[in-house]
């Protein structure tokens, strides 16, 4: 491969590597604020959110149709076609990540004006504040290629788990305690269950990091702790 060659796939590398700092800091964000959004009630915040998520999908597209055509051109193999292949999973959790702070976003203005006991809302909060520290260490390890913090991520995964689940049944308690609370409740365990997939996508990143360094998938089990299927449907919102 020739030195302009050789010159012109790190520039695609490094391009990619800037877009990815780029949708993670607009994923970490969005996460932020529909937190701070739902803790205040403040629906200008929330459908800030919603429409910033526009920008998250744009640059998710753009990553992929970059990674595609460096492929396309360059024909990478070995480390190389890692690293085009990393840049397109890791936009795809973000995106995803993205897709989440917004429905937490849509159901805060859902909630409006209803009463919100604020030991659980500050449950939430907390919650929060573990997703986005594992998001921010695994996007740091992705840039430094730190596979110890990667791995560290991953194998933390189970503390928002037990976070959730212990959540989970406290909200399960009030609603049945008094109907009046459902409607609150419900809104509040769904934006809980965005936050908590958050920190699955912060360990597939992870994951994808591990490949990138060492090209070896982990196929070790995940560290799971989430009991709260044990006692509810399954969960899903899009």
């Amino acid at each position: 491969m020739s030195e302009h060659i050789v010159t012109s796939f790190d520039d695609d590398l490094k391009e990619l590597a800037r877009r990815i700092t780029e949708i993670g800091g607009l994923a970490e964000r969005s996460v932020d604020l529909s937190v701070r959004a739902l803790m205040e009630v403040d629906i200008a915040a929330a459908r800030k959110v919603i429409e910033d998520d526009k920008r998250i999908d744009d640059l998710q597209r753009e990553i992929e149709e970059k990674a595609v055509l460096t492929i396309a051109r360059r024909q990478p193999m070995a480390q190389d076609l890692r690293e085009v292949m990393a840049a397109i999973h890791i936009a795809t959790d973000l995106e995803r990540v993205g897709d989440l702070a917004k429905n937490t976003a849509k159901r805060v203005i859902a909630i409006g004006g209803q009463f919100q006991p604020q030991k659980f809302v500050h449950g939430v909060e907390h919650l929060a504040e573990l997703a986005l520290e594992q998001l921010k260490d695994v996007l740091d390890s992705y840039v430094s290629r730190d596979l110890d913090q990667a791995l560290m991520v991953w194998r933390r995964d189970n503390e928002i788990d037990v976070l959730y689940t212990s959540l989970f049944r406290e909200l399960l308690t009030y609603m049945m305690e008094d109907p009046r609370n459902i409607s609150f409740c419900t809104h509040l365990l769904f934006c809980a269950k965005n936050i908590e997939r958050i920190g699955d996508h912060a360990t597939n990143i992870a994951e994808t990091v591990h490949y990138v360094v060492t090209g070896i998938a982990l196929t070790d089990e995940r560290p799971k702790k989430d009991t709260s299927s044990l006692t509810s449907v399954e969960y899903k919102e899009g």
